[in-house]
């Protein structure tokens, strides 16, 4: 078969999507939703960041039906408003793509509600986020949720005994445990849809290793990532080029729910979006169970 680019997007007219994120893999998902004519509202915790992302759409695509609307995924109060707005302007939602993220800042920090920065935005933000639009994805005749994982996964582990590093803060390490988190989250999502029967199919992808600004606005730009990202950039592949396995998971119909992709060549690092390695810990049922009973607790989540 045929790499899959996002000229193989299908036509998106009619179909509503929310993305999380203004720069990186999200904006080239919002630029690709556009392209195929997908109402998107790009969500994140700058306006100005927010307002540019859509103007540069609006610049490539000028009938794009695209908007911004501010999130920060730090926050449960911020989520629970965005929620609170969506399902007063919306009555469905067909695409979420749970994207944004922060990457291995050197020193730990918390969100507003006390939980370690990565595990807090990456995965808690987005979990309770879902559940926040749940009812509208319920609404829609085809809705997939894709949450964006990482080939850090493969190092991850949910570490119960501290969730959140209060003892032992170690970027990296961290940083692996909210993506392999994110991972699980998308398999579990899948189980419970199907034995609800939410009609809602859940996904996970991961971009490789891309060139965004992740490491940068996480370690710091004269961190060893930081240096390595801007002087050994050809290393890393174009952001537009990482974002394709989101978007296959986002729109085609060969990507199957439950289903985890990346790109195909390098071991994941880059190339056209394939089925992606479950790492064995992410098909840990018992463990997934356990997070999912944890996240709804320090989150408040309900999902039904």
């Amino acid at each position: 078969m045929p790499d899959w680019t996002i000229k193989d997007i299908p036509p998106q007219l009619g179909r509503s999507a929310v993305v999380t994120g203004t720069g990186g893999i999200g904006f080239e998902d919002a630029l690709a939703l556009a392209r195929a004519r997908c109402a998107i509202i790009i969500a994140g915790r700058s306006p100005e960041k927010g307002e540019l992302a859509v103007a540069r759409i609006r610049a490539a695509f000028p009938d794009a039906k695209i908007r911004f609307e501010q999130l920060d995924l730090a926050s449960l109060r911020s989520i629970k408003e965005f929620g609170s707005r969506m399902r007063a302007q919306r009555t469905s939602l067909d695409i979420l793509i749970n994207n944004a993220a922060v990457m291995t800042p050197p020193t730990r920090k918390v969100t507003s509600d006390g939980f370690e920065l990565q595990l807090g935005t990456n995965y808690l933000g987005h979990f309770a986020l879902t559940a926040e639009l749940l009812p509208l994805l319920r609404n829609a005749e085809q809705s997939r949720v894709i949450s964006i994982s990482s080939i850090a996964a493969r190092s991850g582990m949910i570490n119960f005994e501290d969730l959140q590093a209060q003892r032992d803060y170690r970027p990296m390490q961290a940083y692996s445990q909210s993506k392999l988190a994110c991972l699980m989250f998308a398999i579990e999502l899948q189980k419970r849809s199907q034995t609800a029967g939410w009609k809602i199919e859940s996904i996970a992808a991961h971009p490789g290793i891309s060139r965004t600004e992740l490491i940068p606005n996480g370690a710091g730009p004269r961190s060893l990532a930081g240096f390595t990202r801007s002087f050994l950039w050809f290393l890393f592949q174009p952001a537009a080029q990482g974002a394709l396995p989101t978007l296959f998971a986002a729109t085609s119909s060969l990507a199957k729910a439950g289903g985890y992709y990346g790109p195909k060549r390098l071991s994941e690092t880059r190339g056209a979006p394939a089925l992606a390695r479950v790492p064995p810990r992410a098909n840990d049922a018992a463990v997934s169970a356990r997070l999912w009973e944890v996240s709804e607790k320090l989150t408040g989540a309900c999902f039904k």
